[in-house]
């Protein structure tokens, strides 16, 4: 989920150094009065969306009303002449110029209400997804007209695109910064921006079918998208699938995704993939997931077809996940997801069997250990998985019996006190030694790296236990020799320790001495 950014000083893009949408977000956040963040989330973004698709249809409509060319007698108030070019028809009463002139206007809140039923009512696509209670009483109508003012400050501008691409980027970041407002509950609909990049880029969707059954609001799916289109492809390459069990979620990702015109299938309604697989039949070049960690509230089916590998626990979704995912590969398929720590080596209620099988089946391509601090709802160390039917296509390094064990815990920098995240630098030394272990096209010859990669055979893994925590295998980071000889080094290091010592002592003494000062003997 990229976005132009400034450097954060190490040469890198940070989603935590922007420009005019930091601006933005904080004059919005000042706004929000009382209002939780849960809830005013959808306001900002409902409107946000709402003006992408106002912007869209008044350049296209400057065209029609142009009549050059291609437009030549055509309606700029047929609805069809737009369709056709996938814009969405916005009625007058929709259109942005209008709410905005009726911003001040004590009844603006069903005005925007009306707006978005009649945006629904002539969009199919749309229908059910737009957030349609902006004239409740709790909702401030002075500070929603001052939001929408604001939002009208984000111009079309001259260049093709340049709307969408803004009001792209500003929805993506609203959605960063909802995320750290709501805390723990925000990883419901979000996925950290360098974690999803890091997926993108380690399998390199280029064309096929893409899926997430567990997309919050899409951002998988948008830095797809990006990906295609930085090397080369286009809107359409690949095919994308995904499910939601929140409904209100589900609504952001289908808004996420129309504001850049990216077509997907999320299925008729939200549902839970556990109990209802939306994509029954679907089988995937592609999966990517950040699925609830450690869910201990899902419905299990003990005859399941996805449980191939053994049946998980009740107590922790974990392993149903892992089964989910391989179920939906194609033969030819790669999946990257997100869970918890305690998956590369817990052997609770047969997880550590299911783990063995999947192992012994030659699923595992790469496991990669991530620094902590990387998620704003959890701070539960988490790892990536990878894992692909087919380690010998062809098309690269005859992988099987292999696993590339990568261990990136040292790697990212901390954007505030709490929070870290992975550099371009960070994402291009994993990506890159991933590449170059499976041999792709283009790629460097691989070699292990002390302390960070180390390429393992299916026997290795066997001698530790069918444990896959990379720092079992990396080992211990190469030291750089200084050239010191051994005795002068260890003379220096004695002399600096007696100097701490005789410091140690004398700060021993000054607290004991204002200790007896406040009436107590040290």
């Amino acid at each position: 989920m990229s976005a132009s950014s400034k450097s954060n000083g190490n040469g890198d893009k940070s989603a935590a150094n922007l420009g005019f949408e930091a601006k933005l977000w904080l004059a919005a956040d000042k706004m929000r009065n009382n209002m939780d963040a849960a809830e005013y989330k959808h306001v900002v973004l409902g409107l946000i969306f709402l003006k992408y698709i106002s912007d869209a249809f008044e350049e296209m409509r400057a065209k029609l009303m142009s009549g050059k060319g291609d437009y030549k007698d055509a309606d700029p108030e047929d609805a069809d002449e737009y369709k056709a070019e996938n814009i969405f028809w916005v009625p007058k009463a929709a259109r942005w110029p209008y709410l905005q002139a009726n911003a001040k206007q004590a009844t603006i809140g069903k005005i925007v209400d009306d707006a978005m039923v009649a945006i629904e009512r002539d969009n199919p696509r749309l229908k059910g997804v737009l957030p349609k209670d902006f004239a409740r009483p709790s909702l401030d109508k002075h500070r929603l007209g001052e939001l929408i003012d604001l939002i009208g400050t984000i111009g079309l501008g001259d260049a093709a695109n340049r709307s969408k691409d803004i009001l792209g980027r500003v929805y993506e970041y609203f959605l960063t910064m909802f995320a750290s407002a709501e805390g723990k509950n925000g990883g419901q609909f979000y996925t950290p921006r360098c974690i999803v990049r890091l997926i993108i880029a380690m399998l390199s969707p280029i064309r096929g079918r893409v899926y997430d059954p567990a997309c919050g609001s899409g951002g998988m799916f948008v830095q797809s998208e990006k990906f295609v289109e930085e090397h080369g492809g286009h809107l359409g390459d690949i095919s994308i699938y995904g499910q939601e069990s929140n409904p209100t979620t589900r609504r952001l990702a289908i808004m996420n995704l129309a504001i850049r015109g990216i077509e997907a299938d999320f299925g008729p309604e939200h549902a839970d993939t556990f109990r209802r697989d939306l994509h029954k039949d679907l089988r995937a070049q592609f999966v990517f997931s950040n699925p609830p960690f450690n869910d201990s509230d899902w419905h299990r089916v003990e005859d399941d077809v996805r449980w191939q590998f053994g049946i998980p626990p009740q107590g922790n979704a974990n392993f149903a996940w892992v089964q989910h995912f391989v179920h939906h590969l194609a033969a030819d398929g790669y999946a990257g997801f997100v869970l918890a720590n305690g998956s590369m080596s817990s052997n609770q209620s047969g997880e550590g069997e299911i783990r063995r099988a999947l192992v012994e089946g030659d699923l595992i391509d790469c496991m990669v250990a991530l620094p902590g601090q990387l998620f704003y709802s959890t701070q539960i160390p988490v790892c990536l998985w990878f894992v692909t039917k087919n380690k010998h296509d062809g098309k690269r390094r005859d992988r099987r019996k292999q696993t590339l064990f990568i261990d990136a815990r040292k790697l990212g920098s901390l954007i505030d006190r709490v929070h870290r995240e992975l550099t371009e630098a960070d994402i291009t030394k994993i990506v890159n030694i991933y590449h170059a272990w499976r041999g792709d096209k283009g790629a460097s010859k691989y070699e292990d790296v002390a302390g960070f990669a180390k390429s393992a055979t299916t026997g290795d893994i066997a001698t530790h236990g069918y444990v896959l925590t990379p720092g079992r295998y990396v080992g211990a980071e190469a030291i750089s020799d200084d050239g010191e000889p051994f005795e002068e080094k260890m003379i220096h290091l004695v002399t600096e320790l007696n100097k701490q010592f005789v410091e140690s002592a004398k700060l021993e003494k000054i607290i004991k001495a204002n200790l007896r000062g406040l009436g107590y003997e040290g």
